[in-house]
């Protein structure tokens, strides 16, 4: 049967008039995922392990079925030797066709001329991700495949239905499979056109993790930043403590998620939120900041007047409190005694007056925890129902992962 066949040209090539003959072959496609491993963000690209089936008619291989032989199983050596089109993926990084223990290659005959091939490849492939969204976001990853040196004059790939099938126990630890699209992307190179088809595979992303990795974590930081409203003023080293500690829990969170990422220009879901989080815990670190001032100035206010009142008379210093006994000047402490103990009412009213301000300073840093209390925790539930709202409704314009 394969007397005369020539695998280096293709089934319709006519060496007469050194060119083509009849129609194009047709060359039906089809995809059996195993497999997809990795969807790496930071790499933007994917793993997937599949075989790849193609069907196409070969009128150079037909052969007698009234001897009973309904299918001829070739070896591998012998798969050498027929012709195969050259499909190649548009979008794929790295790629191997597996070989253990034998090549993972099949390939049968038919009576009519048809030809069943199918491979086992495992590859990475590019799928360029909309981050706008992250981590609430859907994407597109896709597969493109065209014939590399045949034009549509001679090749055309055409998608089997179904053109794609998963094995049951496919399974995706972060994204879950919603549906895919076959299409055709049929495309000029040079002004020659080239047959091509695309499988579009849409994805969502599991939240599971980043909820209980980062939400949960960030908010829980941020509701611990608060716990600084209900301590005393006076409580210093305890609030500058609980202030910091929050702002560096907030800051290294950050740093080892954002590692992990894309460096992208725009804003995405994540940044948002974290950005947000920093902000309403550092703003918990000012408010300390500014109600400790408030209450420090009144309250050194308040040591001036409790200091040591002196009097300088004709530049002699004599303190209030003389605890001379006896000697000839006993007659002069004794007047002193008496002008000490007659009201000072001006000395009084001073004292009066910066008591009622240190109060009044003091109820007002207490005023300024006790709104704290209740407008920070009402600001971050606000922001809460504004970002799932919008983060869980919008939907960026997105294309398909392979443009």
């Amino acid at each position: 049967m394969l007397e005369g066949y020539d695998a280096w040209i293709s089934p319709n090539y006519d060496r007469e008039t050194l060119g083509y003959k009849g129609h194009p072959i047709i060359d039906v496609v089809q995809l059996y995922v195993l497999s997809i491993d990795s969807i790496r963000d930071a790499n933007m690209d994917y793993t997937m392990s599949f075989y790849f089936r193609q069907r196409w008619i070969d009128q150079r291989l037909v052969y007698n079925a009234s001897y009973g032989i309904e299918v001829i199983e070739l070896d591998t050596k012998i798969m050498e030797r027929i012709w195969v089109p050259d499909i190649y993926f548009v979008n794929e990084k790295q790629a191997t066709m597996h070989d253990v223990t034998v090549p993972n290659k099949m390939m049968y005959l038919y009576p009519n001329g048809l030809v069943l091939y199918s491979t086992r490849i495992t590859g990475v492939f590019s799928c360029m991700m909309n981050l706008q969204k992250y981590p609430l976001d859907r994407q597109i990853c896709s597969l493109r495949l065209e014939s590399y040196a045949h034009s549509a004059k001679n090749i055309v790939v055409r998608w089997r239905t179904p053109a794609v099938e998963f094995s049951p126990s496919l399974l995706l630890p972060q994204f879950e499979i919603e549906k895919n699209h076959p299409s055709i992307c049929d495309t000029l190179y040079m002004g020659i056109n080239y047959s091509c088809v695309a499988l579009d595979i849409h994805l969502k992303r599991n939240h599971g993790y980043y909820v209980t990795q980062i939400y949960v974590p960030s908010a829980l930081v941020v509701v611990l930043s608060w716990v600084n409203f209900w301590l005393t003023v006076d409580a210093v080293p305890a609030r500058i403590s609980l202030g910091l500690l929050t702002v560096l829990t907030m800051t290294t969170q950050s740093t080892s998620f954002f590692s992990n990422l894309q460096k992208v220009s725009y804003i995405k879901a994540l940044d948002v939120w974290l950005a947000v989080c920093m902000m309403f815990v550092f703003s918990a670190l000012l408010e300390f900041a500014y109600v400790n001032v408030t209450f420090r100035v009144t309250n050194r206010r308040k040591s001036i007047q409790d200091l040591p009142m002196f009097v300088h008379t004709n530049g002699d210093c004599k303190t209030d409190s003389v605890f001379s006994v006896g000697g000839p000047d006993n007659d002069v402490v004794k007047r002193q005694h008496q002008n000490q103990n007659q009201p000072n009412t001006s000395r009084q009213k001073k004292a009066g007056l910066l008591g009622s301000l240190y109060s009044k300073e003091r109820e007002k840093a207490r005023n300024i925890d006790r709104i704290s209390r209740i407008l920070f925790p009402v600001a971050f539930l606000a922001f809460n129902i504004a970002y799932w709202c919008v983060y869980l409704l919008w939907e960026p314009t997105q294309e398909s992962g392979s443009s």
